[in-house]
């Protein structure tokens, strides 16, 4: 039996990368899966976003582990949308106990053709708007039902420093939205604290995921030198796996951190520290 049986969690971004090893983790510890993603691609962001057989992909992982999950494709940004997923996730599979607030989007070199407003509303909208959307429309389900929670909202080691931009709406929109979700956390840590449910976040540094491996931010960082020097890890590592994050998040999740709330966890192999 897992730390998280009888457990269900909701999943955002959870098509691919760090959403579908964050789903996959915690279906071991034996949680069933609420996942959205919304599996379609975005006009500011030049890399290629998930899709539907990508979440299909999730779907058949997390079964395989023998627990049930309940997928949709919604956007962040639509709360109708998304508290309709949530809503009816509950309704097939009892509850919603986590939360994980991890859907993102980078954009470290958008199309010339792309209005820079354009950029910078888009990050901002999908990386911190989304995030405050995932918390309310899950949290007062959470109250409802009386059994407390934990809850991880995914920032980045851009949350906590600021190195490597340039100023431009790329970057400055990512690093903006990721300090904001930390504003969020603690602002939501006071406020859910007495319903005892809990709320963290989570710092990675680069993750080794088709949002960073990818031909678009390759380009970026060969064409600025400096900006790649600048985001190295202290430890020789150049980025971490997904599964280094869903395993510091299964930590936060589960009784053995019970009473951690309102932390900023980095898994950063360094960085911020550097």
């Amino acid at each position: 039996m897992g730390n998280l049986e009888g457990k269900v969690a909701f999943v955002t971004g959870a098509a691919r990368g760090q959403g579908r090893s964050h789903a996959v983790r915690l279906a071991r510890e034996g949680a069933d899966i609420i996942a959205v993603d919304v599996c379609r691609q975005l006009e500011t962001v030049p890399y290629p976003m998930a899709t539907p057989e990508d979440l299909a992909e999730t779907v058949s992982q997390v079964e395989a582990l023998d627990r049930r999950i309940a997928a949709v494709q919604a956007d962040v940004r639509d709360t109708k949308a998304l508290g309709a997923a949530v809503r009816d996730g509950v309704a097939e599979l009892g509850s919603v106990d986590i939360v994980l607030a991890n859907a993102g989007i980078l954009q470290v070199s958008a199309s010339e053709a792309v209005d820079p407003d354009a950029v910078f509303r888009e990050v901002i909208e999908v990386n911190l708007t989304g995030v405050w959307n995932t918390v309310h429309v899950s949290a007062p389900i959470m109250i409802e039902q009386g059994r407390g929670g934990a809850i991880v909202l995914t920032s980045s080691t851009q949350g906590l420093t600021g190195r490597g931009g340039d100023g431009g709406p790329e970057m400055s929109g990512y690093c903006a939205a990721k300090h904001g979700v930390v504003g969020l956390m603690r602002s939501f840590a006071n406020w859910l604290a007495p319903h005892n449910i809990r709320v963290n976040t989570v710092h990675p540094t680069g993750v080794n995921t088709d949002m960073i491996m990818n031909e678009a931010v390759g380009a970026a960082m060969a064409a600025r030198p400096e900006a790649a020097g600048a985001l190295t890890n202290l430890m020789p590592v150049d980025m971490v796996e997904p599964i280094d994050i869903s395993n510091a998040i299964a930590w936060l999740v589960s009784d053995a951190a019970r009473y951690v709330t309102g932390v900023t966890l980095p898994v950063d192999a360094g960085f911020c520290v550097k």
